[in-house]
């Protein structure tokens, strides 16, 4: 089984162009929105680690932003809270998917967070800032002090770049995305049947 990740900026489209792969996907964000919303056991530790923001179950989005706005190391003690419950869903989709020739893995923090092996394809995924800005503009719940705050806590997209096998360019064209993952997917197939 192949393992690809992309990493890159926040709003890069990292999400979209995993699902273009067409392989089954793994994304830790909605696995992470369950959580929230259904599991009792992480609301217990959330709450207890921060009786002054998080409040009530589910966990609000709003209530997490207000503990990472008021200290920059809460989003640490966050996820040390929450990795534990995410890797045990990854090893479960991992898994379920051993038999796959591919799967796509999308984990923002994925370096950072040393969730990596040695064989996995690691896409880095270029973008324009002026593009990524636009974007992050449109979503719902924008703030820019909390964008500010998340990419603090990862790697520079220098470093992001360095760790990377490939680099992909996005334009945010939706025709141009399939075909350039498209030809991207039959090279690392073809580049890991030679290894």
């Amino acid at each position: 089984m192949i393992r690809i990740s992309l990493v890159g900026d926040i709003g890069s489209g990292k999400t979209y162009v995993s699902k273009l792969f067409g392989a089954p996907c793994f994304f830790a964000d909605i696995e992470v929105k369950k959580l929230y919303r259904n599991n009792r056991q992480c609301f217990i530790q959330l709450k207890k680690k921060f009786p002054k923001f998080i409040k009530t179950f589910p966990i609000k989005k709003i209530e997490l932003s207000k503990t990472v706005k008021n200290k920059f190391s809460n989003l640490k003690s966050i996820g040390f809270i929450v990795h534990p419950f995410i890797r045990k869903k990854l090893n479960s989709f991992l898994k379920k998917n051993k038999k796959e020739k591919i799967v796509v893995l999308d984990i923002p923090l994925y370096l950072e967070n040393k969730m990596y092996k040695r064989d996995d394809v690691i896409i880095f995924l270029k973008t324009s800032k002026k593009d990524v800005n636009k974007k992050l503009k449109k979503r719902k719940n924008f703030n820019q002090k909390l964008i500010n705050i998340l990419r603090k806590s990862q790697f520079t997209l220098k470093q992001k770049k360095n760790k990377s096998n490939y680099v992909l360019v996005n334009n945010f064209n939706s025709a141009i995305m399939k075909r350039k993952v498209k030809i991207l997917k039959t090279k690392i197939l073809n580049d890991r049947s030679y290894t």
